[in-house]
């Protein structure tokens, strides 16, 4: 689904915050270039390219009509933070949500209590009284607590107000009086914190502190504070660019035994945020909740992902160590891995949220800004703090009372567990989401507990040896599994033996009964891959002069100005020579192809790197750019993905072995505004 996130559709208070990130045009920074080139730019208003087809008011959105906006700057300098809140800017009813009113802001669109308790299957009328929850967030909205009143009024959850004792707000520091001033970005994001909080745990007691400003220290100040307040659970739905000093600030103000923290992974597809990365908070990712009549649950669950800047974000810390929890599952990370679980976040399956400080009433919202109070007001129902010392580990041990989540990604990445979704834990969705509250225990389907022996791989014809095990209920246990690779069995005890002989990839689940009767289960992936070495001539780089050093040797370009030394303007990767697609400012279309040979029976990757120079903003692809092979198209870009260097990209091209392919890259723009699509030093490596 495309996300149009206008500044037109911004309401004024939000466009006036200093929160809130302009996504005005601005000068390209190789003018000179484009006029050496004839590569002409057109200034003007970025919305003049975007036409609004009319929508009925209380008809579900169709998805080229559903327009969002952050509410909070959509990037952050080093150690500032920036809120994951999205809101529904179209004022009507979003996609594949259930209308329930024609008038805007005036009664709820979106998901309310009864929708997430429905969809998670949450005790939430008899759970979660004593438990209190934290809310950090930057700055202060004045209108927090009456908005909340509203919201819960609409709904008919208990009253919870300073008057009862249910609410309270303070600064950084604790104090009711001394409070920081009023953004009406992070206002948003308040109003959805209290809202989803509310509607998961209505029993709930919450404390909402206000940080100074959203620098990392200040919001970890924070949640010391709101810790030492008597929370016992808090939620972070922000985030920043991960650093070196990220173990540091850990310690300060993460590490809480006994407390239940979570944090947001993000809304900008693959890439790890801090403080989701943290060795100490469990790490909520994003999905897209729909009805669904055809299965048992009555709902269904894929990754969030909306455009290739906006959807659940998934990734690796180079800087926080692998957890232990995290050893018996296959992230591909060396170091901490995100997310953990994760809830609904999509804009377009959002939750209704009343604000009035920056808006107007009732919105629809979204983001992984609502996952992260949802997932911690959840845990708060199982009283789940204190179960283990942070909590962060206890959906790796109980798996099986998940819904795991298998359809979708957030883009693409290597290995591909990192950014797509499939059996088992995955970056995206960590180990799905919650059924219940059985997680936050012992067992799956009762007192048993089976350990997950994480993702298992072996070859074939080479034996195999595993024992399972299990813990809870009255021993001994008797197992069963079903799933095995071909070749192997179980025995009565949970020894696993054999000898596989089949390369393939299969979905295992182990059950342990007791001598009671109660069952637990796990479920894993097992992969047997052949032992077949590959043929000889499976090495080397095929790509023919991929850094351009030889100019057009090896190369078909559309026209003699794409490969050249186009630094200052366009700086190379590497050597004086790049290829410069685009750049025009009015409709036009470079291509640049060469045809690569792949053996039989080789693997082959093709990687390049890729700079993208705009005058567009970064809220529709308005100019895209994509690389094929023969007809299929393996990777894009576009406007979007602008930044100030050059960015990596590695395709899988091992599907065309036994082929010659011609790999092509085209750039393509609109009529006006310029994008530069810079490529360099690429490569077909064979394995």
């Amino acid at each position: 689904m495309t996300l149009l996130a206008m500044s037109a559709a911004v309401p004024l208070a939000l466009a006036s915050s200093p929160a809130f990130a302009s996504s005005a045009p601005v000068t390209s920074p190789h003018a000179a270039a484009v006029k050496a080139k004839s590569r002409i730019m057109h200034p003007g208003s970025t919305a003049a390219h975007v036409t609004t087809p009319r929508v009925s008011l209380g008809a579900p959105v169709q998805p080229s009509h559903l327009k969002v906006a952050h509410v909070c700057a959509e990037h952050a300098p080093t150690g500032i933070a920036t809120c994951f809140a999205m809101r529904q800017t179209n004022n009507v009813e979003p996609a594949r949500i259930k209308p329930q009113a024609i008038t805007p802001d005036a009664t709820p669109n979106g998901y309310g209590p009864s929708d997430l308790q429905a969809a998670y299957s949450l005790p939430s009328a008899t759970k979660g009284s004593g438990q209190t929850i934290g809310i950090v967030d930057a700055y202060d909205d004045p209108n927090a607590e009456s908005d909340l009143a509203a919201y819960r009024s609409q709904y008919g959850l208990p009253a919870c107000t300073t008057a009862n004792g249910c609410f309270t707000k303070v600064g950084q520091n604790g104090s009711t009086s001394s409070l920081p001033a009023a953004n009406t970005g992070w206002a948003g994001e308040i109003s959805l914190d209290l809202d989803t909080v509310s509607a998961v745990c209505p029993n709930c007691h919450i404390v909402l502190v206000e940080a100074s400003s959203a620098s990392m220290a200040n919001l970890g100040a924070s949640v010391n504070t709101a810790v030492s307040m008597g929370a016992k659970y808090v939620s972070n739905s922000y985030g920043g660019s991960i650093s070196s000093g990220d173990a540091s600030t850990d310690s300060q103000y993460y590490k809480h035994s006994g407390v239940f923290i979570t944090a947001s992974t993000g809304d900008s597809d693959y890439g790890a945020e801090y403080p989701a990365t943290s060795a100490y908070v469990t790490a909520v990712g994003g999905t897209s909740l729909t009805r669904d009549s055809s299965t048992s649950r009555g709902w269904s669950e894929s990754v969030w992902h909306t455009s290739s800047t906006e959807g659940g974000s998934s990734g690796c810390s180079t800087y926080i160590a692998k957890p232990a929890f995290q050893s018996n599952v296959t992230t591909g990370c060396s170091g901490r891995a995100e997310a953990d679980v994760s809830m609904d976040a999509d804009p377009a399956t959002g939750v209704a949220v009343y604000q009035t400080y920056g808006g107007s009433g009732w919105s629809v919202y979204g983001g992984t800004s609502a996952s992260s109070p949802m997932y911690a007001a959840t845990a708060a129902l199982a009283s789940a703090a204190g179960t283990t010392p942070y909590g962060n580990d206890l959906s790796y041990s109980h798996p099986g009372d998940l819904n795991d989540v298998t359809q979708g990604n957030n883009g693409t990445c290597s290995p591909s567990v990192l950014c797509t979704a499939g059996v088992g834990w995955d970056g995206p969705t960590g180990n799905g989401t919650p059924e219940g509250l059985a997680m936050f225990g012992a067992g799956s389907t009762g007192t048993v507990a089976v350990t997950n022996p994480g993702s298992k791989s072996s070859q074939v014809n080479t034996p195999v040896s595993l024992q399972m095990a299990a813990s809870g209920g009255t021993a001994p246990y008797t197992w069963s599994a079903s799933g095995l690779p071909t070749g192997l069995s179980i025995s009565s005890s949970g020894l696993i033996t054999g000898t596989p002989t089949t390369a393939a990839t299969s979905s295992v689940t182990v059950t342990a009964t007791d001598a009671a009767g109660a069952k637990g289960s796990v479920t894993f992936s097992w992969a047997v891959t052949s032992t077949t070495p590959p043929p000889s001539g499976c090495s080397g780089n095929v790509l023919k002069n991929g850094g351009f050093e030889q100019g057009s040797t090896g190369w078909t370009a559309s026209n003699d100005q794409i490969i050249g030394q186009w630094a200052p303007y366009e700086t190379p990767r590497s050597g004086s020579y790049d290829a410069w697609l685009d750049g025009y400012g009015q409709s036009h279309t470079d291509t640049l192809a060469q045809s690569v040979t792949i053996p039989a029976g080789c693997k082959a990757t093709l990687t390049y790197y890729l700079h993208v120079d705009s005058s567009e903003g970064t809220y529709y692809p308005y100019d895209t750019f994509a690389v094929t092979a023969g007809s299929k198209t393996v990777s894009t870009a576009s406007n979007e993905n602008q930044g100030s260097g050059y960015v990596k990209h590695t395709v899988n091209l091992s599907a065309f072995a036994g082929q010659t392919v011609k790999l092509k890259f085209t750039g393509t723009e609109d009529s006006s505004l310029q994008t530069s699509f810079v490529v360099d030093d690429g490569s077909v490596t064979l394995s």
